[in-house]
């Protein structure tokens, strides 16, 4: 009798080992093989007992018949031959087990204080639908983590570092790998943005949570800005009577502290403009935040606490979920030209609006403008008027 490692078997076995994976060891179906070999034709006629022609195209093999001529050849049945060589899944008991852990997984986020949000809710639901949730089934912890940092959002402006190792006990943690990247996920739809793919987009991301991967890197472009107190602040008044742009580190202001002596400073998102405005003789104050704010966006406006903050931002649901929270986070700000008189005249051209409506709780006008037109207006759209601003 013919016996498995001789010509033959390979296929057969395959089959037969993805049928019982598939089943759970079930012996009671019938493996096939298309355009058999010679060899695999003499040994499945010695297997059934039943002859089959040369010319037949495909061969099918109960899996009982299987199991009881290995039995009689080898003393061990399907299951031992198979198992002898590498051990045999239960598919359907994996994925009950899986069902199993996804669940208390779930049950485990439905009881976080973010359930309520809608945000979390959608990245929840995304984990789920592309298999992420599946796969987390196999290192639930990575999940809690995730959970725990989420709940643990929006830090201090704190270095992530240090946040990693107060939440998790590990300074790298959320440097790289799939931690990183399901948490990148749960950050953008808060804002209701992209997930930004590079560095720069990502640290901007962690940011706006008020976790800051590297002081060095967060930045904040700014014009016609003075200040008093040290080096940082030196720079930033000679690059203002100059009329020259400066980048300054979230690292520099917190070396060298400063204090700004306007009493009145633009915030705009957009980087034109602040170009277009350095080349006016003489503009306001203005801070560029260039999408997100960045720690050091913050960090330069809390050197300010006295000054009145005209903020904006693009007439999109990004920019009026980014300036919902500043107007809420300076007790000075205001919003600069965002109602529904500077949206709607440029409001019936543009491209249009994606993402999740957001409340204007400075003007509810605005929002209900906005889904009615549904038509996004950028700063550039408005640049004549922002100039005139600043340059009054």
């Amino acid at each position: 009798m013919s016996q498995p490692g001789e010509p033959g078997w390979d296929r057969l076995l395959a089959a037969a080992r993805r049928s019982l994976e598939r089943t759970g060891g079930a012996l009671d179906g019938t493996v096939t093989l298309s355009a058999p070999r010679e060899d695999e034709r003499r040994l499945i006629i010695g297997i059934t007992g039943v002859y089959r022609p040369a010319t037949v195209a495909r061969l099918a093999v109960r899996l009982a018949d299987l199991d009881g001529y290995l039995h009689r050849s080898t003393g061990t049945g399907l299951v031992g031959t198979l198992a002898a060589t590498a051990p045999l899944r239960d598919r359907p008991g994996e994925r009950r087990q899986a069902s199993t852990a996804r669940e208390a997984m779930l049950d485990q986020a439905r009881n976080s204080p973010l359930a309520g949000t809608g945000w979390y809710q959608h990245w929840l639901d995304g984990l789920h639908r592309d298999g992420t949730l599946t796969r987390l089934t196999r290192n639930p912890a990575m999940f809690t983590d995730a959970l725990a940092v989420l709940r643990a959002l929006p830090a201090d402006d704190e270095p992530m570092p240090v946040f990693a190792e107060r939440i998790l006990g590990d300074t790298k943690a959320l440097v790289g790998g799939p931690l990183r990247g399901i948490l990148l996920r749960a950050l953008a739809l808060r804002l209701d943005i992209e997930v930004p793919h590079g560095a720069e987009g990502e640290r901007a991301l962690w940011e706006a949570a008020g976790v800051v991967p590297d002081d060095l890197a967060s930045q904040v472009l700014v014009l016609g800005i003075t200040a008093h107190g040290g080096l940082v602040a030196d720079w930033l008044s000679q690059a203002a009577t100059a009329r020259i742009p400066l980048r300054v580190t979230l690292h520099q202001l917190r070396a060298a502290p400063l204090a700004i002596d306007q009493d009145e400073i633009f915030v705009c998102e957009n980087p034109a403009v602040l170009r277009a405005a350095a080349v006016l003789p003489h503009s306001k104050p203005l801070v560029c935040t260039e999408g997100v704010p960045s720690a050091a966006v913050h960090a330069l406006l809390s050197r300010a606490p006295h000054a009145v903050i005209q903020w904006r931002n693009d007439f999109d649901w990004t920019g009026v979920r980014l300036t919902a929270p500043a107007l809420q986070r300076y007790p000075t700000a205001q919003p600069w030209r965002m109602t529904v008189d500077d949206y709607l005249p440029s409001a019936g051209t543009g491209p249009a609006m994606l993402g999740t409506p957001a409340d204007t709780p400075w003007q509810l006008e605005l929002g209900q403008a906005m889904r009615t037109h549904g038509r996004l207006v950028t700063e550039e759209r408005l640049l004549p008027h922002l100039l005139a601003d600043l340059s009054a």
